[in-house]
């Protein structure tokens, strides 16, 4: 028995008071169970959320990944919704890697709030039930008689009250209900309003924030790797007798992604890895050039290649009849694209005996420990990752291959006990990372004598993200699209193309393509019926019963003016798409200099459900449209002889602050289940964009990015503009 378990084991000692909920069943992720790991506490039946101290603190405890975007607000709002807690004597830490204790650790899919919202309120609202009958017997009144409101516990009949502190030795003899009393949303006093805001601007304003950059471990060494610079290159035969002649330079070796260095210092490490002589085996490595992987999808998307397709859902009878009449074609190429966030990879690690400690910014902590104790020869209970805030991600660090975790122990298996710290600079994140897949999409619209879809086909070609499962990020945003209510027949099929350049999640994952592929399609076909594309739209949707369609883009149409005319030289351009649960429209004010789009205002309609915090929802928003715009304008890692071009930002630009378009974020009324907000504000922006430039200049757009900056400033004529630039 520790001092922290005895304090946090669920009754109050040790002054303080914990209480929470969460799953009660293990799991299982790659053969073993995780049954947790660390020094967080053995969980009472339900787990520990929530602790109180004897000064009135309420310390939420938050078990998902702080990226960046305020989840620790929002969760602990929740918690304090239903506690009726003081907001401004809320603070909020994050948890360990402990499957026990939370549940579940892991933060993808914008699904942060959505996951956690039964939970955090059932734990807020059991706590204060249990002040309240502490309360009530006190004072010998019946509990329906008992208000709380701010931390503080009232009688009103007998004006008597108390505060959180006051009442804690009693509450916490009380048992939690397993199924307290929740609010209604017409009741709530925190969550909807602008008092939730985030808790840790202080911290990150005065540069006390902790990220695993400021980590200090004693003893502690600084691991750098040589990796290959063509992907699926091999280690042939190195030589690191330069590099341990350089001061602080303890040791050099092999291990299976290249060739790490360790050192007493970053500088000695990278001076270290610079000195090594290094021989790759290219014999299974990637090696063809951007515009040889087009031609291959184009080809693949039309029949001529080797790649079997799946379909991903038919509609209608004789789906695979040829179509006739008037039929339209559209094709749509997208490049890689880098996550790029401020922070690089970096991980602290340290490998004693059976023992690993990690110290990471980790999106997936339990998995992290499973990939963690199969590379130390141990079991996942005997890891313990301390998670701390990362300084972006953009699902980057939430690989089910946890492949800088890996790479951190291994080279911390090698060091006899002292801890590494791992770190990738921004040339090894643009040249060796993951990125999002290239893809290439090709659709068929057979039209009715009304000017609406009567039939469509798509194919869509895009590498799979994850080795089982299908494919179906390659087309989430189609395959659910209203888009389709006025056709008797849909038919799709998705080719997964397999070769060594690695893929991964990124920010709003296939919506960040399907979006543009099916809002930039319909105003097309809008302007070819001779429709008013918002018009237009409303008829899909109500066709389909997208009644929350139908609300974002009445919304987004008042509040932008839709139909106003604009100065000359300027137009509108609309886009809605929903990801994760969430709709998202946008309407961009946009120009042209020069051939180049200029976007100087974005209108954002939001249907979350209930809005947890209205400024982290406009901030989530604005940071979306800024994300994606920045894509949409610059972004494309592009490959040449197998070598990625793009090794910094200054080859892969993004967007600047003078660039960034003022933006006005509408929410929707709701009472429904919130949903996610990290990702559903990127897939909008470039659609919305795009049919701007359709409406001034008449052309389409049928690649990605519009500039072609990046592409171009990699020494392509071929792979540049005429590839991906406009």
């Amino acid at each position: 028995m520790t001092r922290r378990r005895m304090i946090l084991g669920g009754s109050l000692i040790g002054g303080a008071l914990v209480v929470g909920y969460t799953a009660t069943h293990p799991m299982q992720v790659g053969g073993a169970i995780l049954s947790g790991g660390g020094p967080d506490p053995e969980p009472s039946a339900f787990g520990s959320f929530i602790r109180i101290t004897p000064d009135g603190w309420v310390t939420i405890v938050n078990k998902q990944q702080e990226l960046g975007q305020g989840i620790h607000a929002g969760i602990a709002a929740i918690v304090a919704e239903e506690l009726d807690a003081d907001w401004d004597r809320v603070r909020v830490i994050d948890s360990r890697s402990n499957f026990r204790a939370y549940g579940v650790q892991g933060t993808a899919g914008s699904n942060s709030i959505a996951s956690n919202w039964d939970a955090m309120r059932n734990a807020g609202a059991a706590a204060r039930a249990m002040f309240v009958d502490a309360a009530a017997l006190r004072w010998k009144v019946p509990r329906r008689l008992i208000e709380v409101r701010d931390g503080v516990v009232s009688h009103p009949a007998s004006n008597r009250s108390a505060s959180f502190a006051d009442l804690l030795a009693d509450a916490s003899r009380h048992t939690p209900p397993q199924s307290p009393a929740l609010k209604q949303a017409k009741d709530y006093r925190l969550i909807g309003t602008d008092r939730v805001r985030r808790k840790d601007s202080q911290p990150k304003s005065t540069g006390a924030q902790v990220y695993t950059q400021d980590i200090q471990r004693p003893g502690m060494l600084v691991g750098m790797v040589a990796h290959s610079p063509r992907f699926g290159g091999k280690l042939a035969r190195y030589d690191a007798s330069d590099a341990r002649k350089i001061k602080g330079v303890v040791d050099a070796f092999a291990i299976e992604t290249g060739v790490a260095v360790v050192a007493e210092s970053t500088f000695a490490a990278k001076l270290g890895r610079d000195a090594l002589r290094i021989e790759w085996d290219d014999s299974e490595a990637e090696k063809r050039s951007t515009p040889e992987l087009l031609r291959y999808y184009h080809d693949i998307a039309t029949g001529r290649g080797d790649v079997d397709p799946s379909d991903f859902g038919t509609k209608g009878e004789n789906p695979e009849a040829p179509f006739t009449g008037d039929v339209v074609e559209f094709a749509f190429d997208f490049p890689y694209l880098a996550h790029a966030p401020m922070e690089t990879l970096d991980c602290v690690a340290k490998v004693d005996g059976w023992n690993v400690s990690i110290t990471s910014g980790a999106h997936l902590p339990i998995v992290d420990q499973v990939q963690a104790a199969r590379v130390a020869l141990t079991i996942p209970g005997k890891v313990d990752i301390e998670v701390v805030p990362a300084g972006g991600s953009f699902g980057r660090r939430g690989l089910m291959a946890s492949d800088y975790v890996i790479e951190s122990v291994r080279i911390a298996k090698r060091t006899e006990g002292r801890p590494v710290k791992l770190i990738w600079t921004r040339e090894d994140e643009m040249m060796s990372g993951y990125f999002r897949p290239m893809s290439h999409h090709r659709a068929w619209i057979q039209l009715g004598a009304d000017g609406f879809p009567a039939r469509w086909r798509i194919h869509t070609v895009c590498q799979p993200l994850m080795p089982i499962g299908g494919n179906q990020q390659a087309i989430e945003g189609i395959t659910d699209s209203p888009y389709f209510s006025t056709a008797s027949t849909v038919d799709g099929k998705v080719f997964s193309p397999s070769f060594p350049v690695p893929v991964s999640f990124w920010r709003s994952v296939g919506h960040s393509h399907t979006g543009m592929v099916m809002e930039h399609i319909v105003d097309q076909l809008a302007r070819r019926a001779g429709r008013d594309p918002a018009a237009y739209r409303r008829s899909l949707y109500q066709k389909a019963g997208a009644t929350r369609h139908v609300a974002v883009l009445d919304m987004l149409c008042s509040k932008a003016g839709w139909g106003k005319p604009l100065e000359a030289g300027w137009a509108r351009g609309l886009a809605i798409h929903e990801a994760f649960g969430t709709i998202v429209g946008q309407i961009a004010e946009v120009r042209m200099s020069e051939g180049w789009p200029i976007v100087r205002r974005v209108f954002a309609v939001v249907d979350c459900g209930i809005a947890i915090s209205p400024d982290l929802i406009a901030a989530q928003t604005e940071g979306g449209i800024g994300f994606g715009l920045s894509a949409a304008l610059y972004g494309a890692v592009t490959l040449k002889d197998g070598i990625v071009q793009e090794t910094n930002f200054d080859s892969y630009p993004v967007l600047r602050m003078n660039e960034m378009p003022a933006v006005e974020t509408y929410i929707i009324p709701s009472t429904n289940r919130p949903s996610g907000m990290g990702e559903p504000g990127v897939p909008p922006i470039a659609p919305a964009v795009a049919n701007a430039i359709l409406t001034l200049t008449g052309s389409p757009t049928r690649s990605l990015p519009f500039m072609h900056g990046g592409a171009a400033n990699a020494g392509f004529s071929n792979a540049g503009s005429a590839i991906f630039g406009r």
